[in-house]
């Protein structure tokens, strides 16, 4: 879908709890979309977003029983899309960093320089603080990613009513080390999302 201006994109999306089940977006197109929404802001640049697309009857059907009242979407969607944060998101400084520097966008002296203090930082840091950083990297990609699915001609629920303690455990992603943060069901929508009303500006913001 094409958009004039980012002000319209953002008007037209809505949430949709009731898919097309036939229809499969290719992955193609779905790794088009998570690259693009993985361009998202980063703390440190350290990109600690993983995507676990849940689309198989097999891999619905374990998620089923943890997502509470958000069965439809489970049921309907092309994917439900179970974003979690690395705890360890850090094993790949050296990579993302070292690509910065061959790739032209970072001076290898600035590599040499900063990479060893984040290192430290980041090691030092408790779970507690490390969770935090690594959900609110992955809910902007999150928010990017269902933007970007407009574009696309999909639409997408993002939904956080789920079994937080055990959905890593279904998936593959140890609760030790993956932080679970939100689920994006995607798909074509058969029942339009319904518009919602927004609180006006003065009750939100307060100028200092």
């Amino acid at each position: 879908m094409n958009y004039n201006n980012i002000e319209e994109l953002i008007n037209d999306r809505h949430s949709v709890k009731q898919f097309d089940p036939n229809y499969k977006i290719p992955h193609e197109e779905m790794d088009e979309m998570i690259q693009l929404a993985t361009k998202a802001p980063s703390s440190v640049n350290m990109q600690p977003w993983r995507f676990a697309v849940v689309e198989s009857d097999e891999a619905k059907a374990k998620l089923r029983p943890l997502i509470r009242f958000n069965t439809p979407q489970n049921d309907t969607s092309s994917a439900m899309i179970v974003i979690f944060g690395d705890l360890q998101c850090l094993e790949n400084s050296e990579h993302i960093y070292s690509s910065a520097v061959e790739h032209g966008m970072m001076p290898k002296e600035v590599k040499e320089k900063n990479l060893p203090i984040i290192q430290g930082m980041y090691n030092q840091l408790p779970r507690q603080a490390m969770s935090d950083i690594v959900k609110i990297d992955s809910t902007l990609a999150a928010m990017q990613l269902m933007l970007i699915a407009r574009t696309y001609g999909y639409d997408t629920n993002p939904i956080g009513g789920f079994e937080h303690d055990k959905i890593g455990e279904a998936l593959g992603y140890p609760l030790d080390r993956y932080v679970p943060v939100l689920i994006i069901a995607i798909g074509k929508a058969v029942k339009e999302g319904r518009p919602s009303y927004r609180m006006s500006v003065e009750r939100v913001v307060n100028y200092l």
